[in-house]
């Protein structure tokens, strides 16, 4: 009797790899009479009386594994013609980004999405300044998000200032956490977007994902992640200097905002404007200024931009 134990690796959601109600493995099972297959949790055994069999589905798994990782979808399809030896075509990689949810395709659409993922190759400090709907936050956190799996950082940083007109959560309901979750769901959604539910609750869990409101980040040094500032030009001068200093070794920062969606009040200066001008001859720090044809939502949202502009 062969025995090879096989333990999911960290980057494999293990719904998506046995498939929903675990149709991949009873498809493995069937095509694979001859070797007993054993799934708890993030572990496989496989058993035969035939060493060759044990040795060759102990390979197709690796590859099954590989699979899921890259795209976060494995199909019954890929699962057939993986057992049969064949190789699955190589899925187009121009301006992809990463594969999100159900291996959905997150690329860089707009010139302006690119030039931010090139910027983000040369700099350790980003700032992508914006109207709204150009894809510049969702950009960012797939950034972060990549880089995450191609364990370049430990952990994800993503905050935003909790402003209408000042930090005024004492006057909603709930606790804490239900206190700031509305400011933060733009940034739950692009999460959920490109993790699986399962691995985002994981990462949420251990916080290898964190998400909190600015006030959060003071005395933080903040290493070995990617830390996104969202809506940042709802912070004051002293916010985005305090924030802009939690950078630590080997972190990247991303500095997101729209100039035209200040909601500061008037005597006010804007953190992000004023970083911008203070930092704007430093090296190492890179600006990425997208437009209204960097919009990316409804077709709507742009002529919506454009009639504001012009007003």
């Amino acid at each position: 009797m062969t025995e090879i134990v096989k333990e999911l690796i960290e980057e494999v959601d293990t719904i998506v790899f046995y498939g929903v109600n675990n149709v991949n493995i009873r498809l493995i099972k069937d095509l694979c009479p001859k070797v007993k297959i054993v799934a708890r949790g993030r572990m496989m055994k496989l058993s035969s009386e035939d060493e060759n069999e044990v040795e060759n589905l102990a390979c197709v798994v690796d590859k099954l594994m590989m699979q899921a990782a890259k795209t976060n979808v494995l199909t019954e399809e890929t699962v057939l013609e993986m057992i049969k030896g064949n190789e699955i075509p190589e899925v187009k990689t121009d301006n992809l980004i990463l594969h999100g949810v159900g291996g959905k395709e997150v690329r860089a659409r707009t010139a302006n999405q690119r030039l931010l993922v090139e910027e983000y190759k040369k700099n350790d400090l980003l700032f992508a300044i914006g109207p709204a709907g150009s894809g510049k936050t969702y950009t960012a956190i797939a950034l972060a998000v990549r880089a995450l799996k191609n364990k370049e950082v430990k952990k994800i940083i993503l905050s935003r200032p909790a402003v209408e007109a000042g930090e005024k959560l004492g006057f909603l309901p709930g606790d804490m956490k239900d206190k700031i979750d509305p400011y933060l769901q733009p940034l739950y959604d692009a999460l959920e977007d490109m993790i699986p539910p399962a691995k985002l609750a994981e990462y949420m869990t251990n916080k290898t994902i964190q998400i909190a409101p600015l006030a959060f980040m003071r005395g933080r040094t903040l290493s070995d992640a990617i830390v996104i500032l969202d809506e940042a030009q709802n912070t004051s001068v002293q916010q985005i200097k305090m924030f802009l200093t939690r950078m630590g070794l080997g972190s990247k920062m991303i500095i997101t905002g729209d100039m035209t969606q200040i909601d500061l009040p008037p005597q006010q200066k804007s953190g992000l404007k004023d970083a911008m001008e203070v930092l704007k001859d430093i090296k190492g720090i890179g600006f990425v200024h997208f437009n209204q044809k960097d919009i990316v939502r409804h077709k709507l949202v742009q002529r919506i931009v454009d009639a504001y502009n012009k007003h």
